[in-house]
């Protein structure tokens, strides 16, 4: 009668076709991770490599992130490494996670990129809002796949083989 929300997890999923190999799509996740990630969510103000080393499963990161105005602070690590095809994160000190996929199409001359973010679960104060948290995480998740098309897309024509 009063409840104030549900424990049911907030999944967004959107997916987009790029005009670029897939191949160049994971380079650009994985290995620029770091100096990408930035770029397609631009909600991150401050990013970390906690762990050596390249990207793979187990690298560990911080991020501080400000979105619709409220700053949070998150540790995270690799959680899926599959090169080529996936890379996920999951939440240390939150419950999220999130993955990105990728699929070869027009035989391999594009990439069909498919993401899907998970809050496993909304705190206790922000149950009243969950409607409006599901938008709004539907729509951030729109928009990376949009940031990610146009980022790419750019890196691949800007490459010399490419023209």
């Amino acid at each position: 009668m009063f409840g104030l929300g549900t424990k049911e997890p907030v999944i967004a999923k959107a997916s987009i076709a790029i005009d670029c190999p897939a191949g160049e799509v994971f380079e650009y996740l994985s290995d620029g991770f770091f100096e990408n990630y930035p770029r397609w969510s631009p909600e991150v103000v401050e990013l970390e490599r906690l762990t050596e080393g390249p990207l793979k499963l187990g690298t560990l990161a911080r991020q501080v992130r400000v979105d619709q105005g409220r700053r949070t602070e998150t540790r995270f690590k690799i959680n899926v490494y599959e090169p080529g095809k996936r890379v996920g994160f999951t939440g240390v000190s939150d419950p999220f996670c999130c993955t990105y996929e990728l699929r070869e199409m027009d035989s391999g001359k594009s990439a069909h990129l498919v993401f899907i973010f998970e809050l496993s679960e909304i705190q206790m104060f922000m149950r009243p809002f969950e409607k409006l948290i599901r938008v709004v995480v539907q729509e951030g998740a729109e928009r990376t796949v949009r940031n990610l098309k146009r980022l790419t897309e750019a890196a691949h024509m800007a490459k010399p083989s490419s023209r």
